[in-house]
């Protein structure tokens, strides 16, 4: 069973930075691209970035783009998200999520597994 955990989400202020960390286990996720996904209140999850399995290719939001950074360390089994110079509407709940698939894809339904999520709080 493969399992997500969030974690680095907080409270910050505009301009600032934030790292957002996703610990993966189970044997799947050694050969899955995985993503990040935020869901603000009273709004749609929608993606944000993601990386393939051997974390060469990289996609991101148009509003991501620029300023947040998706990196992976397989051998840690460890997703990243950078997130520089943060803005209020970048306020939401992080999820990380990987799926059974070593391509990348910008789609939420193309990925099996689900992180419970992380809040991030960006002040202005």
């Amino acid at each position: 069973q493969v399992q997500l955990v969030e974690s680095g989400g907080g409270l910050v202020q505009a301009g600032g930075s934030l790292r957002l960390s996703c610990a993966a286990s189970g044997r799947t996720v050694s050969s899955s691209a995985m993503g990040w996904f935020r869901q603000a209140p009273g709004k749609e999850r929608e993606f944000v970035a993601a990386i393939n399995w051997a974390g060469d290719n990289t996609y991101y939001a148009d509003s991501a783009k620029g300023r947040f950074t998706i990196s992976r360390d397989n051998a840690k089994n460890t997703l990243y998200l950078q997130m520089n110079s943060p803005k209020p509407e970048d306020t939401a709940v992080y999820y990380c999520a990987a799926r059974t698939g070593a391509n990348a894809r910008i789609n939420s339904g193309a990925y099996n597994y689900w992180g419970r999520g992380t809040q991030v709080t960006v002040s202005s």
